[in-house]
């Protein structure tokens, strides 16, 4: 089939683009970065560049382009890591139209409520590993899977109860006193669309990835602004915090096998044929050795927090389920976070073990009522893959975020400056925060969503 498809771009102010859906035959996933930093300088030869030691650019859109709610955002490539950027982007507008139930997308000649019904913004970071290929068909794709997902619902998100009655009829084919008594509001009907939309994409994923030969998987960040409200839905390990004059407040949790840890341990419990007699799937505080047999050590197991003894058997001297500690933390000794999307095809070295039965596609929501907050001109989310959060802290990144704005109020590219100045200030010890920290050596993508003045009350019906 035509790769036609995979080289669409997001137009920055404009619509998300729809994607066709992969063939049966696909080609390979071509590389390419995201549209919106066309006419920044990103080429062949910046790329080459980017990879050669100590001349690592900084890229970044054009500072006439604007992007969603004058967001900014700024990429870096690892230090030859890699021979990609495996980080992908997307960022656009959202348009959410009424559709009669049951009406698939190549008949949407049939709809009766063609017109746009309701708008958001959207902004996504994908963290690729394994090569680029599954971040970047997350980039072309997650949102046209979103946009589907909210238009099954949308008539529930924007009703003044849902999803209780529209026009005297129910939503949903269940009774509207159960649906009351559950509780069910219309954040939970579009948390409930993200969930479907990663699940929808990852599936997506997986059939093109395999049809096309190749392999990977990637972490997926991503932000949705609709009816004043911010969606914050993560699989991985990147993260969002909001930042305020006077707070700092996470939108994200990282999930990797150690924050994990009783999930996947649970799973090797009921499905112990997963491991393949390969693995323990017991937590032991260091790894054992022959000479432990018959000792009396600390573990753990899937229905425990804390830690309990046991004496040493044979079994447990298997290689463990989760292994390492912090960063170094490895899911069967090969995958270092623990949802996401892709990764179909990745075994264990060695063994037919399959690691997706353990990588959960889920997201978490997180939701953000902007529309209920005092803003001030400084307030902003700020999204970024893991290359700047392994060196910067919460607190690291707020002091920088608050003392950047205060003294840059009349630049119109504030925003812009502050995502490049964020990642400039993890390439050099002198750049650190109070003079400490590390060099991030991995991809770094960043996001800075400013706040104030954006996205207040409904939008788009």
């Amino acid at each position: 089939m035509s790769t036609g498809w995979f080289r669409r771009r997001f137009l920055p102010g404009g619509p998300l683009p729809t994607p066709r859906p992969p063939g049966p035959h696909a080609s390979p996933v071509p590389y390419r970065r995201p549209r919106f930093l066309r006419g920044s300088g990103l080429g062949p030869g910046a790329a080459d560049a980017s990879r050669r030691p100590r001349a690592r650019p900084v890229h970044s859109p054009a500072r006439g382009l604007t992007l969603p709610w004058n967001a900014g955002y700024a990429e870096i490539i690892n230090a030859e890591k890699s021979e990609f950027n495996e980080d992908q982007a997307a960022c656009g507008k959202l348009c959410i139209r009424r559709r009669e139930f049951g009406v698939e997308e190549d008949q949407e000649w049939l709809t009766l409520y063609p017109e746009e019904f309701l708008t958001g913004h959207y902004w996504a970071l994908f963290d690729g590993h394994g090569g680029p290929a599954a971040a970047i068909l997350a980039a072309n794709t997650l949102h046209s899977c979103l946009r589907r997902q909210l238009e099954a619902v949308v008539e529930a998100v924007v009703a003044a109860q849902p999803p209780m009655h529209l026009s005297g009829r129910c939503v949903c084919p269940s009774d509207p006193q159960f649906v009351e008594e559950k509780g069910i509001r219309a954040e939970d009907v579009v948390i409930g669309a993200l969930e479907s939309a990663f699940q929808e994409c990852d599936e997506v994923i997986g059939r093109e990835l395999e049809a096309s030969g190749q392999a990977g998987g990637c972490t997926a960040l991503v932000a949705v602004s609709l009816q004043g409200k911010l969606y914050v839905a993560n699989a991985g390990d990147s993260r969002a915090i909001l930042v305020r004059r006077e707070e700092v407040r996470p939108l994200s949790t990282e999930f990797t096998p150690q924050t994990e840890r009783q999930r996947i341990q649970q799973l090797a419990f009921v499905y112990p044929e997963l491991l393949a007699g390969e693995f323990t799937r017991l937590e032991f505080p260091r790894r054992l050795k022959g000479d432990d047999l018959g000792q009396k050590v600390l573990f753990r197991d899937h229905h425990m927090s804390g830690w309990s003894y046991k004496y040493v058997e044979k079994s447990d001297l298997k290689y463990p389920l989760i292994h390492g500690q912090g960063r170094q933390a490895r899911l069967l000794g090969t995958l270092s976070v623990s949802r996401g999307l892709g990764d179909h095809q990745l075994r264990v070295v060695d063994t037919n073990i399959h690691l997706k039965p353990f990588l959960l596609t889920i997201p978490q929501v997180t939701v953000l009522e902007v529309d209920q907050l005092e803003l001030q001109e400084e307030d902003v989310v700020v999204m970024a893959t893991d290359g700047l959060w392994d060196v910067l802290s919460n607190e690291q990144v707020a002091r920088l975020v608050r003392s950047f704005l205060l003294g840059n109020r009349e630049d119109p590219h504030r925003f812009l400056e502050l995502a490049k100045m964020l990642i400039h200030s993890t390439q050099s010890m002198e750049g650190s925060p109070m003079g400490e920290g590390e060099m991030s050596y991995d991809d770094i993508s960043v996001f800075v969503i400013p706040l104030h003045g954006q996205g207040q009350g409904p939008s788009g019906h």
